[in-house]
C-alpha cells in the first residue's frame, strides 16, 4: 500500500537509523511512581540490545519467580537502549534486585509497590534517535518537518510495514484464519495475523481519508476522541467539533474492524466510508466473530500528537532527533516523515499500540 506523506512538500533528511545500538534510545514515561510500600517490587532498568520479554525472563530467573509473574507496562524495542519499569512478585525485595548483575541489563532503581505493573500503565515514551548519513541541510528539513507534525492533528497514525511481516503476508494470513482455511496455527501467531488484517484495513481507511482531503475535517457520523482523557463520542455538530480538532482538543478516530466495533452510524457519511472499506475487502463485521476476543474491534486515532520535538546536528552528516509520544503511538509515524526512506525497515520503534488487545507484533521484540 502506498502511504502518503503529511509533509510531502518538505524533502526528507534521508540517512540511516540504528547504525549502532546507542542510536535509538527510549525512556518510558510511567503513569505513576511506585509508592515505596507493598509486596511487589518495581524495578527501573536500562536494557541494551534485548527484547523486553527476554529481560523479564532474565530477571525472573535471577529472583526465582515465573516469567509470567513479571509485570511490564509495555514492550520496548530490541536494538536500542531503553529504560522502563518492570515489577517482580513477592517475596522479592528491593535489596535483592539492586544487587543483581545481568548481561545487557542495568538496575537503576528498585522500590516497593502495592500491585503488579500492568500492560498499558504508562503515559508515553520519550524517543532520542541518531540518524547518520543525512542530507547536508538536514537540520533545516528536520526542524520544518517536526514543526509541521507538532501542529494538530499531528503525525499520521499509520501501521508500518513491520506490522505485516517480512513477506508482507500477515494480513492475508489473518484473512485465512477468519475464513477457516489457515490450518493449525499457534495462539501468538493467530493474534498477530488477525491484528495485521485489522491494521491493513485501518491503513486503507486512513489513505482514503487523506486522499479525499478529510484529514482535518469532521464529517457527519465521525467518532471523536478527547485527547488526554481518552473519552469518545459521535459528533452531532461537525462544524463545532472541527474547530476543536483544529485546536488539538479532539482527534477523529478510524475503525480497527471487529465483530463488536463501535461503528459510525451507517446512514452517515462517516459510516458509509467505513462500510465501503470493509465491503471492498469482501468482509463483514460478523466475519471477525470466529476470532473471539482477538477481534472485538476498537477505534484508533487517525493522528498522534507530538510533544517536545527537537533536533540537533551532532556531526556534519548526523542528526539527533527527540520527541515524546503518548502511549499507543508508534515512532514510525514520525521517523517515516523525517527520513522519507520508503522500505527502510529500521525506521521504527514502537510505543504501545492502541489496539483492543496487547499487541503481538513488536518490531525487534
Amino acid at each position: 500500500m502506498s502511504l502518503p506523506y503529511l509533509t510531502a512538500a518538505i524533502p526528507g533528511i534521508g540517512g540511516r537509523l540504528r547504525a549502532e545500538v546507542d542510536d535509538f534510545a527510549v525512556d518510558e514515561i510511567p503513569a505513576y511512581e511506585p509508592t515505596g510500600t507493598g509486596e511487589h517490587v518495581f524495578v527501573w532498568i536500562e536494557k541494551r540490545d534485548l527484547p523486553t520479554m527476554v529481560a523479564a525472563t532474565m530477571l525472573a530467573r535471577a529472583v526465582g519467580c515465573a516469567p509470567r509473574d513479571v509485570g511490564y507496562a509495555g514492550l520496548k524495542d530490541k536494538r536500542a537502549v531503553t529504560r522502563q519499569w518492570l515489577s517482580l512478585p513477592p517475596p522479592t525485595t528491593p535489596e535483592q534486585v539492586r544487587a543483581l548483575e545481568l548481561p545487557g541489563i542495568t538496575i537503576l532503581d528498585a522500590r516497593r509497590h502495592g500491585h503488579k505493573l500492568r500492560t498499558g500503565h504508562l503515559r508515553g515514551n520519550r524517543f532520542r534517535l541518531r540518524v547518520r548519513g543525512v542530507a547536508p541541510d538536514a537540520i533545516d528539513r528536520a526542524t520544518a518537518i517536526l514543526g509541521a507534525l507538532a501542529e494538530p492533528p499531528g503525525a499520521l497514525n499509520w501501521y508500518g510495514e513491520q506490522r505485516f511481516g517480512r513477506a508482507g503476508d500477515n494480513a492475508a494470513r489473518g484473512r485465512a484464519i477468519l475464513a477457516g482455511t489457515a490450518g493449525r496455527i499457534n495462539p501468538r501467531e493467530k493474534r498477530l495475523f488477525i491484528s495485521a488484517l485489522q491494521s491493513e484495513l485501518f491503513n486503507q481507511w486512513l489513505v482514503a481519508r487523506v486522499n479525499d482531503g478529510l484529514l482535518r475535517r469532521v464529517i457527519p457520523g465521525d467518532w471523536l476522541e478527547k485527547r488526554g482523557s481518552g473519552g469518545s463520542f459521535s459528533t452531532t455538530e461537525p462544524a463545532v467539533d472541527e474547530a476543536r480538532v483544529a485546536s488539538g482538543e479532539l482527534v477523529v478516530t478510524g475503525p480497527m474492524y471487529g465483530w463488536k466495533l463501535r461503528q459510525a452510524a451507517p446512514d452517515t457519511q462517516a459510516g458509509e466510508r467505513e462500510a465501503a472499506i470493509l465491503a471492498a475487502a469482501g468482509l463483514t463485521l460478523a466475519d471477525f466473530r470466529p476470532a473471539g476476543d482477538l477481534a472485538f474491534g476498537t477505534r484508533r486515532a487517525l493522528a498522534i500528537a507530538i510533544t517536545d520535538p527537537a533536533c540537533v546536528a551532532c556531526a556534519p552528516d548526523a542528526l539527533d532527533v527527540s520527541f515524546t509520544l503518548a502511549a499507543g503511538a508508534y515512532a514510525t509515524a514520525v521517523i517515516r516523515e523525517l527520513m522519507k526512506n520508503e522500505g527502510n525497515r529500521e525506521a521504527a520503534d514502537p510505543a504501545e499500540p492502541a489496539t483492543d488487545a496487547p499487541d503481538p507484533d513488536q518490531p525487534g521484540d
